[in-house]
């Protein structure tokens, strides 16, 4: 049987049709993952409404079976949206050649170790295994404003034949701000124990709660300056599709 041929697509377009969705899909789906762990906590009374750190909606039932869940599925199309990213970049840089391909395997790895960290937060829960969960953490933030701020430069870079430098402009303003709020929760996480934070009930009056309030902010504020981040990556998939070929050989 006969198929007729698809109209031809533009050289840059490599990975599926449709795939402006994958980004659209990580971002709604991350940000209902924090509301809806978040809501359900303060209903339940297992968290005070004001700034909790993020794990802490996601500890005690219900929420902790909704967060682990959620955010699982958040991680896996985290990967999916940066591997499409990836091929993306690669294609645009066989004609303009605007950066080193070992630079874009680079921070390709380093957005999948922070999807491994977030799938280790949601699996291993705050007060269940604190070490593991900890170190989830840790790799989550710490590789996730690393990932961010590259492909911030790799925007830059291939202005403006692939990007505007308006969308660069805002990538980079949420790359700084993310890095500049993991200032804060970085301590928080390496010396957790020290100061208490896998506790989940805090009062103004406790030793510590200033400091947990700001750091519970900026662990927000990064959470949200990646959704926002991925947020930017909808025009771009927009623009790439997925061709599938197959071959069909005879018997020899």
């Amino acid at each position: 049987m006969v198929v007729p041929r698809a109209r031809q697509q533009p050289p840059m377009l490599c990975c599926m049709p449709g795939v402006a969705f994958v980004p659209a899909l990580l971002v709604s789906w991350s940000s209902a993952a924090f509301i809806t762990s978040y809501v359900i906590a303060v209903l339940k009374g297992h968290v005070e409404p004001l700034v909790p750190y993020i794990s802490d909606t996601g500890t005690k039932p219900p929420e902790s079976g909704i967060f682990g869940f959620m955010i699982n599925i958040s991680a896996l199309l985290g990967v999916i949206t940066m591997c499409i990213r990836y091929l993306l970049i690669e294609k645009q840089n066989e004609s303009s050649h605007f950066i080193r391909s070992s630079c874009n395997v680079f921070s390709l790895c380093i957005g999948l170790m922070g999807c491994t960290g977030m799938g280790i937060v949601a699996t291993f829960q705050e007060l269940s295994v604190p070490s593991v969960h900890d170190i989830g953490a840790l790799v989550a933030f710490g590789s996730g404003v690393v990932y961010i701020t590259l492909q911030s430069i790799i925007s830059y870079k291939s202005c403006p034949q692939w990007n505007t430098y308006l969308v660069c402009h805002i990538r980079m303003a949420i790359s700084v701000t993310s890095c500049i709020a993991f200032i804060p929760i970085f301590p928080v996480i390496v010396f957790a124990s020290k100061i208490s934070v896998t506790k989940i009930d805090w009062t103004p009056d406790e030793k510590d709660y200033t400091y947990h309030v700001v750091s519970a902010i900026c662990e927000w504020t990064v959470a949200f300056g990646f959704v926002f981040f991925f947020l930017t990556f909808i025009r771009d998939f927009q623009r790439v599709s997925l061709r599938i070929s197959t071959e069909i050989y005879e018997d020899s």
